[in-house]
């Protein structure tokens, strides 16, 4: 049966290509308001691809891509200034600036100092460490305070949804648990909505919503995360077997 709600993102038959190679054929998701929201797949699939394109990063062939049904502009800083923000595959921190220079730096769409501030509040509820690192160089945090930067960075521009490429990549256990658990906290108390996209398709799912599953640059699945989470054709591939 068909959702009659109104998407707050849209992905709309997305096409990317990379010189010959096509990267994305045609994807199609809808993202509604206050989910979470997971693409899972193998490295290689087109996540990050279709994540950069979202941003304007990458050329789309065809498609749309739409925000609260209206087009998304198609280079990055407009994007954000839209109300979509990403926390990039790799963190991709600004490693000669302070933790809180480079939160300043995701700020940019807020002209009122007041608001800054109050987004940097936010953060540091979120992530303690932050606070605790505001005037250390942002290379010299370990993985976990940088991917926690990351998203706090992104948070900066009070987005109305949040996108996340990878954030458990390189992490320790301890450390994913305690970012991810901080995702369900921003999802639920700021009301932001998350599209995620991530490898570690158990995580994905136990925080998502809804989740899409992509192969070789198609959608294949979707469905309820948790109905996904039992599905024995998942279970195989994506989630190591029956225990």
């Amino acid at each position: 049966m068909a959702d009659e709600r109104t998407p707050i993102l849209s992905v709309q038959d997305l096409s990317v290509n990379y010189g010959a190679i096509q990267a994305l054929r045609g994807i199609s998701l809808d993202v509604f308001p206050g989910e979470i929201v997971a693409v899972i797949g193998a490295n290689g699939a087109g996540k990050s691809t279709m994540m950069n394109a979202i941003m304007g990063d990458v050329p789309r062939a065809s498609g749309r891509i739409l925000l609260e049904g209206r087009d998304l502009p198609r280079r990055s800083y407009q994007v954000v200034t839209s109300g979509v923000s990403l926390a990039p595959e790799g963190r991709k921190v600004f490693a000669p600036l302070t933790v809180m220079e480079n939160l300043r730096m995701g700020a940019f769409p807020l002209s009122d100092r007041s608001a800054i501030e109050e987004q940097e509040r936010k953060v540091f509820e979120l992530f303690p460490r932050l606070l605790e690192r505001k005037e250390q160089y942002a290379g010299t945090l370990s993985g976990g305070e940088q991917q926690m930067l990351a998203v706090g960075r992104a948070l900066m521009a009070r987005p109305k949804v949040l996108l996340l490429d990878e954030p458990s990549l390189g992490l320790a256990p301890i450390i994913i648990n305690e970012i991810f658990k901080e995702l369900t906290v921003i999802n639920r108390k700021l009301g932001t909505t998350i599209l995620i996209v991530e490898q570690n398709a158990k995580k994905a799912l136990q925080l998502s919503h809804r989740a899409y599953v992509i192969q070789t640059g198609s959608i294949v699945k979707e469905g309820a995360s948790k109905d996904l989470l039992v599905d024995p054709e998942i279970e195989a591939v994506y989630l190591g077997g029956r225990k």
